[in-house]
């Protein structure tokens, strides 16, 4: 099992993606926790050292946790994704791993993750992607 936090940052009923170097799939951004962090401990490390921007840590909220095969991985590898939205100050810039941000909706499911499938179909069904 990989244990991810991700965060949720929509706008105009899209989701802002990542893209790691030398990758050519999207994911939500976040990343895997370090010992003794919390969740949002988690969050608010792994958007300032992708995204550049201070997670409001006070704002975060718990949107859902979502498992599927981890790409990339042999067959029966789960990740597991744990997700927030959250306010943050500061400007978004793609920094450390990430060399792309992007804007995504439920068009873009052939580009990204197999969790991330999943996580797109259920924010559309709440009426937050288009």
């Amino acid at each position: 099992m990989i244990d991810k936090i991700a965060w949720i940052h929509l706008k105009d009923g899209r989701v802002l993606g990542t893209r790691s170097a030398g990758k050519d799939t999207y994911y939500l951004p976040g990343g895997k926790r370090e010992p003794g962090e919390s969740d949002v401990e988690t969050l608010v490390r792994e958007i300032r050292e992708e995204l550049t921007v201070e997670i409001d840590a006070a704002s975060a909220k718990h949107i859902g946790t979502f498992e599927a095969q981890a790409h990339g991985h042999s067959s029966g590898v789960i990740v597991r994704m744990t997700c927030y939205t959250a306010s943050f100050a500061g400007e978004l810039v793609a920094a450390s791993e990430i060399e792309e941000l992007a804007w995504l909706t439920t068009a873009d499911a052939d580009r990204i993750s197999p969790v991330d499938r999943i996580i797109f179909a259920h924010l559309h069904e709440a009426g937050l992607l288009a």
